[in-house]
């Protein structure tokens, strides 16, 4: 899906999955309670909720509808916010009050105003127990959807940097002042000192203290810490009419160098624990794989898991995190020889008809020919209308059911709508395929040689 061009763009260097990152869209830069305070694990953890939807989003072929549900672990969720294990109860608590908690939404824009006034962070929230985990669902305003989609301007937060702050000022305040991190200008908006503190306190009706107290015990700690822990060094700028000090702003400069990340404190990515309870892996072990190996590598082999599922021309893994831990272990790819592969799969890999080998169905790393030919049908999917597809959804569940892959997660996705992503995705595209164009719809043919 495309996106408008945003204040920062990745450099050749750079990559979205460097970092567990929001594309946090202008208009809902600065949060204003109304209705109840707002704690500082209640901001991370709804940011997260935020990053997890626009993952999900952006993979999506279409805007779902408006009653469909996100879902996550709520450990992982606690994770990528750098909250602690003992944060579960307020967590959850928060979590079930967050519907009805009221905010203003305003954008840092000279002139912008209030977006969105009054409106529930929430539009519905379900906690529940699924085999000893808790789980939350949880959903969205229309509105807010519609924008976190396809924002037309955001700021990039880096929620591994948002883990390091200790405060609510410094969160808030660095949301804001990140937007301005490639202005020429090298400054934020001049805004009214009544402005700054209700965009920067977690209560209901701003802090209402004289200006010299608010900076002493607010301003100066989430300076300090933002310019310590991020890569960004900010300085308050005070404008003053007569001897009183009436508006402020901050100067912004990125950082020549980036503190460095810290492995003990780097987030996990919430989508990661999705996914993995797709394939039938627990979020608990999922967690000891990623303490052993870290995040990379097993991001790295849980796509060459998701790829293996999805090969109609393999049998089907008995043991998924037995599967994974021994890619893990092993460190090789499946895309090589049956030697190649880890002991656990030798047993119940297929020998793929000659002359020539079957690959995986997947086109996160394939740009050539086989890339284009599943977009391509992918596209002649989405373009049939519903009871059309409808078909080949059912055989697609039918399929996984039968080799014991239909997980709940599958099914509920299924339910919503959501079936052109994951797993499902890629056994809706093979069915239609194989009925459409035979069993070698996946197959380059080569060429004749020109004498």
């Amino acid at each position: 899906m495309s996106k408008a061009t945003g204040d920062h763009a990745f450099g050749p260097a750079e990559s979205a999955a460097e970092a567990v990152e929001l594309r946090k869209p202008h208009e809902m830069v600065v949060m204003v309670p109304r209705s109840a305070r707002v704690t500082l694990t209640a901001r991370r953890i709804y940011t997260v909720l935020l990053q997890v939807s626009q993952a999900r989003l952006d993979a999506m072929e279409a805007m779902p509808p408006a009653d469909f549900l996100f879902e996550a672990p709520l450990a992982a969720i606690l994770r990528t916010t750098g909250s602690a294990g003992n944060d579960r109860t307020a967590a959850k608590r928060y979590l079930s009050e967050m519907r009805s908690l009221e905010v203003d939404w305003e954008s840092t824009a000279p002139g912008d105003g209030i977006k969105w006034r009054g409106f529930s962070m929430l539009s519905e929230v379900v906690l529940e127990v699924r085999r000893g985990e808790n789980w939350v669902s949880w959903s969205f305003p229309p509105s807010i959807m519609a924008v976190l989609r396809d924002p037309s301007r955001w700021a990039r937060i880096d929620l591994e940097v948002l883990a390091k702050l200790g405060t609510y000022a410094g969160i808030a305040l660095y949301e804001i002042c990140v937007r301005y991190r490639d202005n020429p200008g090298g400054v934020t908006s001049r805004k009214p000192i009544s402005w700054w503190t209700d965009a920067l306190s977690n209560m209901p009706g701003g802090d209402r203290r004289e200006w010299r107290k608010f900076k002493n015990e607010r301003i100066k700690e989430a300076v300090a810490e933002i310019n310590e822990e991020t890569d960004l060094e900010i300085e308050l700028i005070e404008h003053k009419q007569g001897r009183v000090v009436n508006e402020v702003q901050f100067a912004v400069r990125k950082k020549i160098k980036a503190p460095t990340r810290s492995g003990d404190k780097e987030p996990v990515d919430a989508n990661l624990a999705l996914r993995a309870e797709t394939l039938g892996i627990r979020e608990i072990k999922l967690d000891a794989l990623l303490k052993e190996f870290g995040d990379a590598l097993v991001r790295e082999k849980l796509d060459a898991l998701e790829r293996r599922a999805a090969n109609g021309n393999l049998r089907r893994v008995d043991n998924a995190y037995s599967y994974l831990r021994s890619l893990l272990r092993n460190d090789d790819g499946l895309d090589g020889p049956p030697s190649a592969l880890p002991a656990v799969d030798r047993e119940v890999v297929v020998s793929a008809p000659a002359p020539h080998a079957q690959r995986p169905l997947s086109t996160q790393a394939d740009d050539g020919w086989m890339g284009k030919r599943i977009r391509a049908i992918r596209a002649e999917v989405e373009l049939l209308s519903p009871p059309h597809r409808q078909v080949w959804v059912d055989r697609a569940l039918q399929d996984l059911a039968s080799k014991g892959l239909l997980s709940p997660v599958i099914s509920r996705r299924a339910a919503q709508g959501d079936v052109l992503h994951g797993l499902l995705g890629s056994k809706v595209v093979q069915a239609y395929a194989e009925a459409t164009y035979g069993p070698d719809w996946n197959v380059e043919v080569a060429q004749p040689l020109l004498d």
